[in-house]
């Protein structure tokens, strides 16, 4: 079929980016609730948004996964699975005192940053964290300490730390952009020389990996598209990333969502997914970006990332035998 005259625009060529999409721990996340509800049947219950992606978090629904924020709404004996952003330790208390079935699909590298607060909190230490306020993964982490945490989001946020002990230690964020929480990370070391900083950087693997690729990306297409919802911090660190390069960039959820008018007068599209996209959305972006007059789709060199994490004991290859 013949594209339609009002759907012309000057795309030609589509650049993918590498690595892009789905990260193991969203992998990991997304197969706990999918073998929980193989397992168990329907409802089962999720705290948080399993992962941020509105079209994961809706086939999941179809599913029979029920999304709550308050465990009053979880009924007594139900399966429940915390989210890849993890929770406090009130929430984890709170669920085990009402003695639900749990599987904590918590990101292993968020948990590590829980691992780590929790170890340091016990040898005296109070700690910065920089991260983005009301974010799940920050409120998580926080909630590990009853006090002793702050908060730091920029750089004038750290000249108004008040801080009551002589052992101090920072901690980040998974999702944030890279070069903005080395920015944050100076001012703190600046105005504490003494800070203990994470044996290893708290940014994820995956999160640093696609900021690389848009570094890569931007400077050689006219625009870039960022496939990924409004809730995702790792989407928006993308498209932040792009414009601030100087390449216009527009994060959608899904094809039907691009605008022709973005591609006037822009030939090569650069195209990529937060960590929590799904493959399926960008290729629908690319059939889309095709019927707007795309001839050529190629991938960019990049990173070729192997990292998989294990499954909670319960929902393993083995338990799954005679319901897989």
């Amino acid at each position: 079929m013949a594209t339609p005259a009002s759907d012309a625009s000057d795309v030609r060529d589509v650049v993918l980016a590498e690595p892009r999409g789905f990260c193991a721990g969203v992998d990991r996340a997304i197969e706990i609730v999918e073998r929980a509800l193989r397992k168990f049947g329907a409802p089962i219950y999720v705290r948080h948004e399993i992962v941020h992606n509105t079209y994961v978090v809706n086939d999941l629904k179809s599913k029979g996964a029920i999304f709550i924020e308050d465990l009053a709404e979880v009924p007594a004996g139900a399966t429940l699975v915390f989210s890849a952003h993890g929770v406090s330790r009130a929430v984890r208390d709170e669920a085990e005192a009402r003695g639900f079935s749990i599987f904590d699909a918590t990101c292993p590298l968020v948990t590590k940053v829980h691992v780590e607060v929790a170890k340091l909190a016990k040898e005296g230490y109070e700690f910065i964290m920089i991260g983005h306020k009301g974010h799940p993964e920050v409120e998580g982490t926080m909630g590990q300490l009853s006090e002793g945490i702050h908060l730091v989001e920029d750089v004038d946020d750290v000249q108004h730390v008040k801080v009551g002990r002589d052992k101090l230690a920072v901690v980040t964020q998974t999702t944030l952009s890279v070069d903005d929480a080395a920015e944050i990370l100076a001012a703190v070391k600046r105005r504490f020389p003494q800070v203990r900083e994470p044996k290893q950087q708290d940014i994820c693997y995956a999160t640093q990996n696609r900021q690389d690729a848009v570094k890569l990306m931007a400077p050689t297409v006219d625009v870039l598209i960022v496939v990924g919802s409004q809730t995702s911090s790792n989407s928006n660190r993308l498209r932040e990333l792009a414009q601030r390069l100087g390449t216009p960039s527009y994060m959608i959820d899904g094809a039907d969502q691009l605008q022709p008018e973005w591609f006037d007068g822009r030939s090569r599209v650069g195209l990529t997914a937060g960590a929590s996209a799904p493959e399926l959305l960008v290729q629908q972006v690319i059939e889309r970006l095709r019927a707007l007059g795309a001839v050529s789709v190629r991938k960019m060199a990049g990173v070729e990332e192997t990292v998989r994490f294990p499954l909670p004991l319960g929902l393993g290859d083995k338990s799954m035998k005679d319901v897989a």
